[in-house]
Formats: C-alpha cells, sequence, structure tokens
C-alpha cells in the first residue's frame, strides 16, 4: 500500500522531481509552488509505493498500456463508494479497527484503495440550507486507516454541512491524523492539488472534484476562500487534470456526481467525462447517485460512473454495492474486477459469494449498456 504520498499544489514546478520528468510550467491560472503535506504512514512492509524520485520520462498514453517494471503482476487499485459515520453507523466507531467490518482484507489488499468521506469531521459550524447534514468525529479517519484505505475524496455536497466553520475543523482533523485528502482546501489551489504517490516506479496523481450543484456557487474555493474542487469552476479543474498528466504516468479522478437513484449517468456526466480523458485523465471514478452505474472505456480512459453507497447510515435507493479492483499490467490494457457486496443493516458492506455474487456481477455488467462506454480500449 502507498507509503509516501504527497499533497502539493497544482504548481508543476513543485513536483517535477517527484515526477521525475523534469521542469515544467505551472498551467494557466495555476498559482505558485506550495509545501507539500506530510507523508502519511506506511500501511505495512509491503508496500510498494513511494513519493522518492524516479528514473525515466513521463509516457504520453494513459492505461491502456502502461510500463511498470517491478510491478510484478501488476499494479491494483481498489474503489469504492461513498461512506458516512452517522446514523446506524455512527456507532461502528467505538470500534474504529472494527468498522468496516469483514470486507476490511479486501480494501487493505490493493495496493491503493480510495473511496469518497462524505461527512463533515467537526463538532462546531451551522447548520446550511439544505435538506440533510452530515458530521462525524476524527476516529473516521483512524477507521479508514484500519480499513486498509489509503486516501478518500471529500469533494461533495456534505463536507461543508456546517459551513466554514466546519471545514477549517475537516482539514485540521485530516491534518492531524496525516490521512491524505483531496478535494478541499484552505483556497483553491489545495483543493484542485493532486495526491502525488508512486507505485513500483510509476507515478499517479490522485484529483477529486465534485459536479453537484447544490450551493455550488458558495462552496467552491477561490483564491481567497477555502471550499470544495467542483467543476462549475470547468477550467481550473480541466487545467488540474492537465497539470496531473504533466507529473504522472496515472491520473486518477474521482468525481461526485450523477443524478441520485439513477443507475445511468446523465447528462452532465456524459458531458464532462469526455472533457476529462481529453485532459489527461487514465480513470474516472464516481459516486453520488447512491446506485451502482456502469463502467467500461472511453476511448483510452477507464470510466467508473458510480459506485453507490458503501457504508451507509440508512435505507437508501438499493443496498447493492462492490469494489472496483483495477489492475494495471506491464504492456497490456487494464484489467477490471467488480466485487459484489451489499449494504448489511448494521450499514457496512459485506461481500456477496457463490451464485448472488454472479447475478451481482451480471447485473453490474448490464449497466454499461446505458453508458456509452465500449468493453475494451481503442486501439
Amino acid at each position: 500500500m502507498p507509503a509516501r504520498g504527497v499533497l502539493v499544489s497544482l504548481s508543476l514546478m513543485a513536483v517535477a522531481a517527484l515526477a521525475a520528468c523534469g521542469p515544467v510550467s505551472p498551467a494557466p491560472g495555476m498559482p505558485g509552488p506550495a509545501t507539500p503535506s506530510a507523508a502519511p504512514a506506511s500501511k505495512g512492509p509491503a508496500s510498494r509505493a513511494t513519493s522518492a524520485p524516479g528514473t525515466g520520462p513521463v509516457g504520453d498514453s494513459p492505461v491502456a498500456s502502461t510500463s511498470t517494471a517491478g510491478a510484478g503482476s501488476g499494479i491494483t487499485l481498489i474503489f469504492a463508494g461513498d461512506v458516512h459515520f452517522a446514523g446506524r453507523t455512527a456507532r461502528l466507531l467505538k470500534d474504529p479497527a472494527t468498522a468496516f467490518g469483514r470486507i476490511s482484507p479486501v480494501l487493505g489488499s490493493a495496493d491503493l484503495t480510495m473511496l469518497n468521506l462524505e461527512t463533515a469531521v467537526t463538532r462546531r459550524g451551522t447548520p446550511q440550507p439544505k435538506t440533510y447534514h452530515f458530521r462525524t468525529t476524527p476516529a473516521a479517519f483512524i477507521a479508514l486507516r484500519d480499513a486498509g484505505v489509503d486516501v478518500v475524496t471529500m469533494a461533495n455536497n456534505h463536507v461543508l454541512d456546517y459551513g466554514q466553520a466546519g471545514l477549517a475543523d475537516t482539514l485540521a482533523a485530516a491534518r492531524a491524523a496525516r490521512f491524505p485528502v483531496v478535494g478541499i482546501g484552505h483556497d483553491a489551489a489545495a483543493a484542485w492539488a493532486p495526491y502525488l504517490t508512486r507505485i513500483s516506479g510509476v507515478p499517479i496523481a490522485i484529483v477529486g472534484v465534485s459536479q453537484v450543484a447544490e450551493l455550488a456557487s458558495s462552496w467552491v474555493a477561490t483564491g481567497t476562500r477555502p471550499g470544495e474542487a467542483n467543476a462549475i469552476n470547468i477550467r481550473r479543474t480541466l487545467a488540474a487534470v492537465r497539470a496531473a498528466r504533466k507529473v504522472a504516468r496515472i491520473v486518477i479522478v474521482f468525481m461526485h456526481w450523477g443524478t441520485e437513484g439513477q443507475s445511468c449517468p446523465d447528462a452532465a456526466q456524459l458531458s464532462l467525462a469526455p472533457r476529462l480523458a481529453a485532459a489527461g485523465a487514465s480513470i474516472i471514478i464516481g459516486a453520488h447517485a447512491h446506485v451502482l452505474q456502469g463502467s467500461g472505456w472511453l476511448g483510452r480512459t477507464f470510466v467508473a460512473y458510480g459506485m453507490a453507497n458503501f457504508l451507509w447510515w440508512e435505507n437508501s435507493y438499493s443496498t447493492a454495492t462492490g469494489l472496483l479492483k483495477l489492475t494495471i499490467h506491464a504492456h497490456r490494457p487494464l484489467t477490471a474486477r467488480f466485487i459484489p457486496a451489499v449494504v448489511s443493516k448494521t450499514g457496512q458492506p459485506v461481500e456477496l459469494t457463490g451464485a448472488a455474487a454472479k447475478r451481482a456481477a451480471a447485473r453490474y455488467a448490464a449497466l454499461r449498456s446505458c453508458t456509452g462506454l465500449a468493453a475494451h480500449p481503442a486501439p
């Protein structure tokens, strides 16, 4: 699992050494260099990730073909959907090490595991003018780390549920826990900053962005206001992806998007995905719809439109969930495996087995039919 990833500003001069691709200039409109955050603790001696500079240039194609020298069977990435520690799942934090239950070994089995943490981490603040409000304690970061999660996106429609005071506490809690978070920050440069790591010598960048319109104009980070990365600022969103592509061989964009309860991607998703791919996204992962949405190839970019609820606070549109395991190979396109699960009565995800797993996997595969995605990458 990643040992020394870092969060950096979008100024490429600050991270050119990490990418070992030579000096490059900041993207248009991007701010100057910032100091990388402290590196998170290693998850074990078997980790293959490092932030140390490597050698050789960054390639010019995404994950349809990549070099993973020394990676053995390939680089493994696991993605899951929305996580709340509210309602029935709040009590799980009494023992953070067991919060995710029996699925934790699966989460911890990949080289990098990521999901969406959809809550403020605060006891302060004023509830914003919206229907649902979520908050939790800093123990959430302990639970995530103990379950094998390496990084989360918090660019979503709940991170500012308790306003700027709640966001300040959330940022402070993540910093104190030394837990990597993308998609939020004390200004726009920090909110759109990528998380950078190396796995088997391959530089990887992760960007988190929301596309949810609710309160977006007052929640989006600016040059002087803390907030989230939101596609309402499409210029900065695409510039962030382009900048990340210049310093990383693989660029992952985790989007918070889609229409709640709808298993097919909506027009906004279908419009933005090709733009992210053209900007340099290798992999696009989504959440927010509370149901699974299909996955496949958009040219040479792998897209999973929606990962559904994962650790969930109450009943929702569907209890169907799962993990998406992507394996990046040295000389052939990545392979994807969906690991079916169900949200149990405790709110914890439970992996399916046997015939139930086969049925769930078939249903997930069928979701591609309304995505416009292909089963294989473009040549």
